[in-house]
This record gives C-alpha cells, sequence and structure tokens, in this order.
C-alpha cells in the first residue's frame, strides 16, 4: 500500500490537500475549553426554608426530595447538605454520556410529585434546579469608586442592568452574581416588647400576610348586555408596600378604645439585604462578583470576545458616574498562552527541519519534502480531533506541542534514510524509497540495514 503511493504522487498529492483542506475547517469548528469535558454530567436541586437549622430543613424537605428523587433514569449516585442557613442542596451524579438537559427534566418531574408534601416557607421560596456547569469562562467584578453605591447597590444594579444581558449572550450557560445582596425590608423583632404586648412570631407574620398583598380590585360600573353601558372606572390599588414607613404603620393588633399596636412598638424595621453571609471586595473597594461559565461545545475565545464587547456598550449606556468593571479571571489568556506556544513550537520546528536537513544533506528537494510534509499531518489531526469529540483545550494543545517534535524528527529521518539509500546504490528517489522496508510500527530498515524510521 505505502509503494502505491510512492508511484502515484499524484494521488499522494490530493489526499494531502483533501486532509489538509478538511483539517482547516475542522480548526474553525472545533469547540475551546480550558480542560476537557470529562467530569459526569450532574444536576443539582436547591431548597430554602427560612429560619430553619439543618436538621429540620434535612427532615422537612431534603429526605421526602430524596426519596422522590432516587432511582432517576441514569442517576449514578446522589449527595445532600444542608445549612444552619436555611438553604441545601441535593447533587445527582448521572453516568458519563447522559444528556444533561434530559437529566434536569427527569428530576424536576421528580421533585414536581413532592411539591405538595414540602412545608409551605418551602414551596413559596421555590426549589431551583439546575444543570452543573463545569467550563469556567471567566469572573467580573462591577465596582465603583463612588462611596455612597455601596456593594448593595452593585448587586442589584449588575442584577437588573448586566446579568440578564450577560445570559442572553450566545455560549454563556451560566451567570451568577456571588453573594445575594437582593434588595430586602428586614423586621428585627425586639424580644421584651413582644413580651410585653403578648405578641408572637406568628401574630407578625399573620399581620404581614393580611396587609401586604397584591390584590385585583377589578372595576367599577361595568355594565352587561341587557342593560346600557355606564361610566366603568378600573379600580387601582397601589399593591405591596414599597418603603419603610409603609411597613412600620402595618397594624398588629387593635382594641376597643381606638389603641393600635403597630409593626414599629415591638421591632425595628430596615431597608436592606436577603442576605448577610457574604461579601465581595476587589482591590479593597465594594464590588458585584459575576460568575459565568461557557455552555459544552462553544469555542471560548468567542463567547468571552462577545462578552466584553456587550460590556463595554453596557458600560457607555447605563453605568453611573464613577462605576467601572474588571476582569478578574478570564480563561482566554491561557488559551491565548497555549496557541501561542503551539504557534512557535511549529515555527520553530520549521526553521530546524530545514536547517538541519539542508546542513546535513546540502539538497533542496530534500529540505522541501519534509518541510511539506509535516504541516499535512499536524493540520490532517484537527479533522481527526473533531470526529472524536474533542476539543481544543490545554491538554490536547500540549499534545500537538509533543506531537509537532515526534512528526519532525520522523519526516528527517524518512529523508535521510532515502537519501543513503540513493548515494549507496546509485538508483533515483522513487527506486531508493520503494526499497525500504516499511515496518508499520517497528522501523523502517533499507537492504543496506540502515535504521530509516522509529516512529512508523
Amino acid at each position: 500500500m505505502i509503494n502505491e503511493f510512492i508511484r502515484r504522487p499524484v494521488l499522494s498529492m490530493v489526499i494531502s490537500i483533501i486532509i489538509t483542506f478538511l483539517g482547516l475547517l475542522a480548526l474553525f469548528q472545533l469547540p475551546i475549553t480550558q480542560f476537557p469535558s470529562i467530569a459526569p454530567p450532574e444536576v443539582n436541586v436547591t431548597v430554602e426554608y427560612i429560619g430553619a437549622n439543618a436538621e429540620t430543613l434535612t427532615k422537612a424537605a431534603i429526605v421526602p426530595l430524596e426519596r422522590s428523587i432516587n432511582g432517576v433514569p441514569g442517576m449514578k449516585y446522589m449527595s445532600s447538605r444542608a445549612a444552619n442557613d436555611g438553604v441545601g442542596v441535593i447533587s445527582i451524579i448521572f453516568d458519563a454520556g447522559t444528556d444533561p438537559d434530559v437529566a434536569a427534566v427527569d428530576v424536576q418531574n421528580r421533585v414536581n410529585k413532592m411539591m405538595g408534601e414540602l412545608p409551605e416557607e418551602v414551596i413559596k421560596a421555590g426549589v431551583q434546579i439546575a444543570k452543573e456547569e463545569k467550563a469556567m469562562l471567566m469572573y467580573l467584578d462591577v465596582t465603583s469608586t463612588n462611596p455612597e453605591l455601596d456593594e448593595m447597590f452593585l448587586y442589584n444594579f449588575a442584577d437588573i442592568n448586566i446579568l440578564t444581558e450577560l445570559k442572553r449572550i450566545e455560549g454563556v450557560g451560566f451567570a451568577k452574581i456571588i453573594g445575594v445582596k437582593e434588595y430586602s425590608m428586614r423586621i428585627w423583632l425586639k424580644p421584651d416588647k413582644m413580651l410585653t404586648y403578648n405578641i408572637s412570631t406568628e401574630d407578625v407574620l399573620q399581620a404581614l400576610k393580611e396587609q401586604n398583598v397584591e390584590a385585583a380590585p377589578g372595576k367599577v360600573g361595568e355594565s352587561s348586555d341587557k342593560t346600557e353601558p355606564h361610566l366603568q372606572y378600573v379600580v387601582r390599588y397601589a399593591g405591596k408596600y414599597q418603603n419603610q414607613d409603609d411597613y412600620e404603620k402595618i397594624p398588629i393588633r387593635s382594641n376597643d378604645e381606638g389603641q393600635v399596636l403597630r409593626i414599629k412598638d415591638i421591632a425595628e424595621v430596615e431597608f436592606s439585604t436577603l442576605y448577610f453571609d457574604m461579601e465581595t471586595r476587589f482591590n479593597g473597594r465594594p464590588t458585584a462578583a459575576i460568575l459565568l461559565k461557557q455552555l459544552p461545545g462553544s469555542n471560548a475565545n468567542e463567547v468571552i470576545a462577545r462578552i466584553k464587547q456587550r460590556m463595554a456598550e453596557i458600560k457607555e449606556a447605563t453605568f453611573l458616574q464613577g462605576m467601572d468593571y474588571d476582569i478578574s479571571y478570564d480563561v482566554s489568556r491561557f488559551l491565548d498562552a497555549s496557541l501561542h506556544e503551539v504557534v512557535r513550537t511549529l515555527a520553530e520546528a520549521f526553521l530546524l527541519v530545514s536547517l538541519v536537513t539542508f546542513i546535513f544533506l546540502q539538497d533542496w528537494r530534500s529540505t522541501l519534502i519534509p518541510v511539506i510534509a509535516v504541516p499535512v499531518s499536524l493540520i490532517g489531526t484537527f479533522f481527526f480531533m473533531q470526529l472524536l469529540g474533542f476539543s481544543l483545550n490545554l491538554i490536547t494543545l500540549l499534545a500537538l506541542v509533543l506531537a509537532i517534535g515526534i512528526v519532525v524528527d520522523g519526516a528527517i529521518v524518512v529523508v535521510e534514510a532515502v537519501h543513503a539509500k540513493m548515494e549507496s546504490t546509485g538508483t533515483g528517489p522513487r527506486q531508493a524509497t520503494e526499497g525500504l522496508n516499511w515496518n508499520m510500527g517497528d522501523t523502517c530498515t533499507g537492504d543496506i540495514g540502515y535504521t530509516a524510521c522509529s516512529v512508523f
């Protein structure tokens, strides 16, 4: 078979051109990530039981959900963790090769069966189901030099104006702001005051449910088809309270003498954040840290370029005076450095193979052969990488660097063996090449016993 390619150089050239063309097409379609995707799919179920400790959360929510989820198709194992802040997470690990989208749907169906048995507070907070994205992409830090723009403001500004835009970018699979600083009205109860007025926590909660509601008041003056139309009014209702004073004036109890006990009498109302468990800083300043992960099969460099372009547009259009953003972590830096080393190694290999072949053989024709053959084999590798489902990552790029040295070494040795055969027997290039004994996987030797190569 090898001699057939030697006797028909046009066929060999056509095959080489096709391999190179397929490799170039695959090169522009290969996904680029920092590391290969070898971890099994994972789906996380997050529950929140406000005010509950870890033991209560486990008994009331985690255990029932585990019983329902157990045995979901493709599940390998699952683990759960609960904390005293009332937040619990169930992690379901699936077999390698399982479609993460299908796995998330199967888990969602199992969770829906148990929703009616969960505590009311858990149902109200919602059960979040999300597939875990492993491919880290970048960290964005939204900061401000204005001391009036604190971490709470930056979080909510990023949540409203930035996060929604980043989630719509093609290739972004996960976007989240680290730490929950969502605006919230906090009511700090005073136990001594509550004891004096004989008020329980349940009384306060009941007052909030009755007074602070969203309602549909309807219309006034709407007529049926049987009567003439009247003047119609649509009743407007303010809805839930929006400021601190409104919450302070919510009545809890009243007596026959007209005295009213309000929330401000037994508690301190504060406009603050939902949680205090985490704070983020960048160079000592408050920041809203945004974590981004990429979709499987996407090109990290292209996704990061879209994110940077969109962030520049958002900064120009919506950022306030003194606000800015920084990129504290960027996967493309590592990938660009790896790609640079591959190109650098390839250029050095071309230079070395040209110098070594020409200096020792003193023949431009023999020098040109490995210079043309090496790119064909390396570029053709990208086609087979795409065929096998590989991606361009730090591991495959390192393998390419090692392969360059092996291919260059093999090309030099083969050309040198053919040249030695020509000089010893006086035959032409074709006859000398056909005279070599090609042992695939071992060595290539000629009739004169000259070791031609050890890489074929």
